[in-house]
């Protein structure tokens, strides 16, 4: 297993985080991870639906102090 991307979208509006996620998962192969950090409110629901609709893993979703940090797995 190879080392989980970091994508740190903190104070980046919507649907920035998204984008930048998006960019990220093309990169890696399948089985690896990227975790997002994103400060922007709509990420926290817009992020997990976009993980289902396409079919990837959300591994973790989690509020921290003043962001959420998720981590996607690549599935396909």
């Amino acid at each position: 297993m190879t080392e989980r991307q970091l994508v740190d979208a903190r104070g980046a509006a919507c649907p920035g985080p998204l984008m930048e996620l998006i960019a990220q998962i093309k990169l890696v192969n399948v089985g690896e991870e990227v975790e997002i950090l994103s400060s922007d409110k709509g990420s926290a629901s817009d992020i997990p639906l976009w993980v289902a609709k396409v079919g990837h893993e959300m591994v973790e979703n989690e509020k921290q102090d003043n962001h959420w940090s998720m981590v996607v797995r690549r599935a396909k």
